[in-house]
C-alpha cells in the first residue's frame, strides 16, 4: 500500500533529515568508534540517495519539466559528492583529514538540499509538475529498499553497494 510517505518529495526530504541528523551527531561525537559508525551511516545513506535519485527521479524531473540547468547541476553536485564518499570510505578517524571530509561533505550536501528544497527549486517544479509523485515515490521506496538490502548483504561480506 502505498502512504504520504512514499510521496516521492516527501521520501526524499526524509533521507535529507536522516542524513542531517546524523552529520550533527558526527559533528558532536569524540570517540572514533561512533564517528566511524556514523560516518558509515551517512555514506551509504547517500549512495542509495543518490543512486534512486539518478536512476528515477531525475529523469523523471527532466523528461516532465526539461529543465536542462537544475537537472544537471543536481548530477554534477552529486559526482562531486560521490567523490568525497569514496575518500570518506577509503579512510578512518585516525586519518588526519577525516573530520575535514566528512564537514565538507556536510556542507556540500546541505548546499544540494537547500536547492532540492528551496522554494522554486527542484522539488517545488517537480510538484508543479506533471509527474505522478506517488507512482515514483512507491519506484523509489521499492529501489531503495533493494538497494540498502544489496548493501546490508555486501557489508556482511565485506563489498560496498553495487548496481542490484
Amino acid at each position: 500500500m502505498v502512504t504520504k510517505k512514499h510521496d516521492a518529495v516527501a521520501l526524499l526530504k526524509d533521507d535529507h533529515r536522516q542524513v542531517k541528523a546524523w552529520f550533527i551527531a558526527f559533528a558532536k561525537s569524540r570517540t572514533s568508534k561512533i564517528k566511524q559508525s556514523l560516518a558509515t551511516r551517512i555514506c551509504n545513506a547517500l549512495r542509495v540517495h543518490t543512486q534512486i535519485e539518478e536512476e528515477i527521479f531525475y529523469p523523471a524531473f527532466f523528461d516532465a519539466t526539461r529543465d536542462k540547468a537544475v537537472h544537471h547541476e543536481a548530477v554534477v553536485e552529486h559526482a562531486s559528492a560521490k567523490s568525497l564518499i569514496d575518500e570518506i570510505e577509503r579512510s578512518t578517524p585516525s586519518d588526519d583529514y577525516f573530520d575535514a571530509k566528512v564537514q565538507v561533505l556536510s556542507e556540500m550536501i546541505a548546499h544540494h538540499v537547500k536547492e532540492e528544497e528551496q522554494p522554486g527549486g527542484m522539488f517545488a517544479e517537480a510538484r508543479q509538475s506533471a509527474m505522478d509523485m506517488v507512482s515514483l515515490g512507491q519506484r523509489l521506496f521499492d529501489r531503495k529498499s533493494a538497494l540498502m538490502t544489496a548493501l546490508e548483504r555486501g557489508q556482511k561480506h565485506g563489498s560496498r553497494l553495487a548496481a542490484a
